[in-house]
């Protein structure tokens, strides 16, 4: 399994932009697909993106035109690109790693093999 960390949380403004990170460890991260999901506060864990080995790229419908998923393997990397934040986009952003690409619906199944990162907070607040 490959490991994760996420960095790039913070406190932003509604309006405003943040970059996530996911730094990823081991031989075969570039046959992984590499994603995202958030958890906000009483809420179930949500489906952001996810960028496969051949660069196939999904997002989820609340992010859609809002946020940009990209990777670089040479740096074992995925990064999010999130723009025009909104309060309600506020949670843990928690980055996932799989060697399968099971989506359904609006939402990636994680086999056996995936991976989760420890997450990073990211707030939209005035």
């Amino acid at each position: 399994q490959v490991r994760l960390v996420e960095s790039g949380g913070g406190l932003v403004q509604p309006g405003g932009s943040l970059r996530l990170s996911c730094a990823g460890s081991g031989r075969a991260f570039s046959s992984y697909a590499v994603g995202w999901f958030r958890e906000a506060p009483g809420k179930d864990r949500e489906f952001v993106a996810v960028i496969a080995w051949d660069d196939d790229i999904y997002y989820g419908a609340s992010v859609k035109g809002r946020y940009t998923i990209s990777r670089d393997n040479a740096n074992k990397s995925v990064y999010l690109q999130m723009d025009r934040l909104k309060p309600e986009d506020t949670g843990v952003y928690y980055c996932a790693a799989d060697l399968n690409l099971a989506l359904s619906g609006d939402w990636w199944n994680l086999s056996g093999s995936g991976s989760w990162g420890q997450g990073t907070q990211v707030t939209v607040s005035t």
